[in-house]
């Protein structure tokens, strides 16, 4: 009787156990996706859209659990960096098997479209929580905000949802319309504050000037190595009698110094104690 209880309780363990770690590992499945960053010139733009603000918690999440678009006879929920939660108004269409199904509809997509067929609320699943991917809108305007984009493959098509998440540091707006851009791909546009980049890596940096300064100097290097390295092994030097042309080295120096002082001379003209160091000769 000892072993069947202890049998049992291990039993409930195991699936506990098992319960959690399929919860652990359902807990914001592309929040990296959503924390992007972009090189573009000599700034990099990164995007968090999952990271919470002073008025907006849950990022660009939206706090009902689900965006809702409803254009015609056509409906669209769709979620952000996460799948959709439905406490209040869940989607009664049917064909929803791959997003939940009939009891648990829109909880395992991340974009569920609804269309009025013969009468009937027809679902079509047109995103997934494991394909969405994140992009720049506009290169040549990264502060524009990112484009998420969620797809779904089914027996009959593939379909898509991109989302543009337009910066606005101040409002929330949108989304009030729906692109259709192909057979099974339509289009959104968000206005929140996730979608305004921070920026680092200000200036210009040293550009070409720099890139020739690093390769002139690991020239240089490479011919001290390989010059130590003959000079070793094949002549015998030891200490800093390795380095090539060291006599060369030793007296750059005052070479230099000289050098400069003799362009000083040039551009300043003789100095009067050197005009007066000859003395006048009478013929």
């Amino acid at each position: 009787m000892k072993i069947t209880i202890s049998f049992f309780n291990s039993l409930r363990y195991y699936f506990l156990i098992i319960a959690i770690l399929h919860r652990a590992g359902s807990l914001n499945p592309v929040s990296a996706v959503c924390e992007r960053s972009f090189v573009v010139g000599n700034k990099v733009y990164s995007f968090s859209l999952v990271s919470p603000l002073p008025n907006f918690p849950h990022g660009v999440l939206s706090e009902d659990g689900f965006y809702k678009v409803a254009v015609n006879k056509t409906v669209l929920w769709f979620q952000l960096c996460d799948g959709m939660i439905f406490n209040h108004d869940p989607p009664r269409c049917v064909d929803c098997l791959d997003c939940g199904g009939a009891s648990h509809c829109g909880m395992e997509c991340s974009a569920l479209m609804a269309k009025n067929i013969g009468g009937y609320d027809v679902c079509t699943t047109i995103g997934k929580v494991t394909s969405t991917t994140t992009n720049i809108i506009d290169n040549q305007n990264p502060h524009k905000g990112v484009i998420v984009k969620m797809t779904s493959s089914g027996s009959e098509h593939n379909c898509s949802l991109s989302v543009s998440v337009i910066c606005d540091s101040n409002r929330v707006l949108g989304p009030h319309s729906l692109e259709k851009l192909g057979t099974c791909d339509y289009a959104a546009v968000l206005q929140h504050p996730s979608g305004c980049a921070t920026i680092n890596g200000h200036g210009k940096g040293w550009g070409w000037f720099g890139t020739l300064m690093i390769i002139v100097l690991c020239l240089f290097g490479g011919y001290l190595l390989a010059g130590a390295v003959y000079r070793h092994f094949f002549l015998g030097f030891h200490g800093l009698d390795m380095i090539p042309n060291l006599d060369f080295w030793t007296r750059l120096p005052h070479r230099t110094q000289s050098f400069f002082a003799s362009l000083v001379r040039k551009f300043r003209g003789p100095t009067e104690g050197h005009r007066n160091s000859y003395s006048p000769v009478n013929f």
